[in-house]
């Protein structure tokens, strides 16, 4: 199979000889019609001479028109001076009387074999006396003759009839200029293609120099190579430039797949073996009070397995985008006084007093659980990170163009340079693990419910100073509420 670039530069060539074809046939074509043109104008020319010659020879009894006896009409008669004169006519000269008979012929017509004068006179025989006649073949001079005839007449009517026949051999053939310019057509064809040829190839080299740099960057192993490339045009700079920030995207991905894969494990390594280690403590432990304090860590081990797994299913069937959200009218200040009496319940445990600021009276369209397990997240996280006798502060507020709910707490807060982070999947800075290991989750509820807001349009917006608490916001659209 042709490469590209011989393709490409078949293409360029054949278009060239095209249109190089197309423009010579119709120079070849305008030429023909002026030779032609300029050939019936010197026979309709030299048809009138001729005609003129004859209507005005005279002198010493040798006028053209006589009296014929025996009908007492004028007939034509050419006269040997007449004939002389004639004979000076260049080219093919035949006069016929009235009656179509042969008066006149020039030696060019008496040279022509029986074949062509027989093709000749027919045609005279039938020539508009008006105009050119179309081209006559004459095989015995391999030539071709364009024909004119001319009347003459005077007043007492028409005597005859004067043809002339113009030679077009050699009219039509190409004068050596042109030939000369059809070469330097072809020439420049030739070099076109040839430049074609070249500038293609360096761009194939540049092609082939880019997907072999990103056949060597493409297993994952070498992402952190980017491409590069001088001085080929703004096209491949582009092209070079959109590839490098796929690339850096890609890094990103696997860099992040990688992380997730490592933070997966890890957090379902230890409950594992902390599941591990109490099965095989109850199967030894002999009283039977111990064993039921084993089964039940167990069953907490494998409750929060189960917590992980159904969050890790969350975030890959949204990722996939096979996680849909059922939206209908969603009146929010039932669902948060729900939201907040639960986080009431669970501040009372760990000492955080929780309270609820302001509500709105408002409705969106929305999926009650998912956003139910937004506002929950967010509390639950709040009051997970805020050290006994500190509070969460909740609120619902309606705006213009948008409702926000937001949570506030007096908890450790995060660090500034943390804080772009804390959306990540299995993030949790070092100095909130440490400090509230005993709290620690899987770094999922974060990721979590950004998703929900952003399925509900909305977006899940964090401030934070270490040490002074943070504040979480979620902002959803007032969108339409169809009517019931």
């Amino acid at each position: 199979m042709a490469s590209t670039r011989a393709n490409l530069t078949a293409a360029f060539v054949a278009g060239l000889v095209a249109v190089g074809g197309v423009l010579g046939l119709t120079l070849w074509a305008v030429r023909n019609a002026s030779v032609y043109r300029d050939i019936a104008r010197y026979a309709s020319t030299q048809a009138d001479l001729a005609a003129g010659v004859i209507l005005e020879a005279g002198g010493e009894g040798a006028q053209p028109v006589v009296i014929r006896p025996d009908t007492a009409s004028e007939a034509l008669s050419i006269t040997p001076r007449l004939g002389a004169l004639l004979n000076s006519f260049p080219g093919y000269l035949v006069i016929i009387d009235h009656h179509g008979l042969l008066l006149f012929e020039s030696d060019e017509v008496r040279r022509l074999n029986s074949n062509d004068a027989s093709v000749l006179a027919e045609q005279i025989r039938n020539l508009p006396s008006d105009g050119p006649a179309g081209l006559l073949a004459l095989d015995s001079a391999h030539d071709q003759l364009l024909l004119v005839a001319r009347d003459l007449t005077t007043p007492t009517g028409t005597l005859g009839r004067v043809v002339i026949g113009v030679s077009t051999a050699g009219a039509i053939d190409l004068p050596p200029t042109y030939l000369v310019a059809f070469g330097g057509v072809a020439l420049v064809i030739l070099l076109a293609g040839w430049g074609a040829w070249v500038t293609l190839g360096v761009m194939s080299q540049r092609i082939g120099k880019i997907t072999h740099d990103v056949a060597a960057i493409s297993d994952g192993r070498s992402l952190h190579r980017r491409l590069s490339i001088e001085n080929a045009g703004e096209e491949f700079e582009k092209l070079v430039a959109t590839l490098n920030a796929m690339i850096e995207r890609l890094e990103t991905s696997f860099l992040g797949l990688r992380r997730f894969t490592a933070d997966a494990s890890h957090e379902l390594k230890t409950p594992l073996a902390v599941l591990r280690a109490d099965v095989e403590r109850a199967m030894n432990e002999p009283s039977h009070n111990d064993r039921m304090v084993a089964l039940e860590e167990a069953l907490h081990e494998t409750t929060r397995m189960a917590d992980l797994v159904e969050s890790l299913l969350t975030l890959a069937r949204a990722d996939e985008g096979r996680f849909d959200i059922h939206r209908e009218p969603v009146d929010l200040k039932p669902l948060v006084d729900d939201v907040y009496e639960t986080a009431v319940i669970l501040g009372e445990g760990a000492g955080v007093a929780v309270n609820l600021q302001f509500t709105a009276e408002v409705t969106v369209m929305g999926d009650p659980t998912r956003l139910r397990q937004l506002f929950l997240n967010l509390v639950t996280n709040a009051i997970k990170y805020t050290p006994s006798g500190g509070k969460v502060d909740i609120g619902l507020g309606l705006h213009p163009d948008n409702v926000t709910f937001a949570v506030r707490d007096t908890g450790i807060g995060i660090a500034a340079a943390d804080v772009p982070y804390i959306f990540e999947r299995f993030w949790r800075a070092d100095r909130v693990r440490s400090r509230m290991s005993e709290r620690g989750g899987f770094g999922l509820g974060l990721a979590i419910s950004q998703w929900i807001a952003q399925a509900h349009g909305g977006t899940l917006t964090a401030s934070s100073r270490l040490g002074r608490g943070s504040l979480f916001t979620v902002t959803l659209p007032l969108s339409q509420v169809p009517a019931t």
